[in-house]
């Protein structure tokens, strides 16, 4: 299965008020592995940044200067994320941004129905815990140690391995081969389509252990199983 893990920057928090996307980093999973496919882009947002937002994330109008539109990228983009789902944490933030650069491009949106959020899914896993990126890499002991400021690219990273963390762990790397699902009401059983059915082997007790099995219950008081 192939997933998009993203992160977004932008100049602010609401894209209907002025606000726009200034930076994107993809990461590509197949089965929630990495395959070192990314997508990572800067667009000037055609106006100036505010200082509260560059104070987040470190990217000022000298840098944003000679970047290109969203418009002249939103191709390469559009083919990089396919039809795959889209998971961010907080995605309904960077849903809007994406999708609002888009229209503007007279794109077609990305389906919501795409959208799979970190912080819906650790609510559910972690209920009552912090749920920032930060704390959620500290509970799985992922290093954020170089992570000073806020970059779309390396917050899609860190973001990518906490995802693995929320789906399950490291033992999904078990499941990689066709599978089908079984629930029941107390876990989720995997059957693994892809092994061929091997007959049980013999497991009868042989004469000679089931003499030596019957000399031992000579020697136990008053079996239960003798009754």
């Amino acid at each position: 299965m192939r997933e998009i893990i993203f992160d977004t920057e932008t100049t602010g928090f609401d894209p209907r008020n002025g606000d726009r996307m200034v930076e994107i980093g993809c990461i590509e999973m197949i089965n929630r592995v990495p395959t070192g496919q990314t997508y990572h882009a800067y667009f000037n947002p055609e106006r100036t940044m505010p200082a509260e937002a560059e104070a987040v994330h470190g990217l000022s109008d000298d840098f944003l200067a000679d970047k290109p539109l969203f418009a002249h990228c939103a191709q390469d983009f559009v083919a990089f994320i396919g039809d795959a789902p889209m998971i961010a944490h907080n995605a309904s933030f960077d849903f809007n941004f994406i999708n609002f650069e888009l229209a503007k491009c007279g794109l077609p949106e990305v389906c919501l129905t795409r959208m799979v959020d970190t912080v819906a899914l650790a609510k559910v896993r972690h209920p009552g815990a912090k749920l920032s990126l930060d704390a959620l890499c500290t509970r799985y002991g992922i290093d954020r140690s170089h992570r000073t400021k806020h970059g779309a690219l390396l917050d899609a990273e860190l973001l990518a391995q906490v995802y693995v963390e929320l789906r399950g762990g490291r033992q999904i790397g078990l499941e990689l081969l066709a599978e089908t699902a079984e629930a029941t009401t107390e876990s989720r059983i995997l059957i693994r389509k892809d092994r061929p059915f091997r007959q049980p082997r013999p497991h009868a007790a042989t004469e000679e252990e089931l003499l030596i099995h019957a000399e031992f219950l000579k020697s136990v008081d008053a079996p239960l199983w003798g009754a």
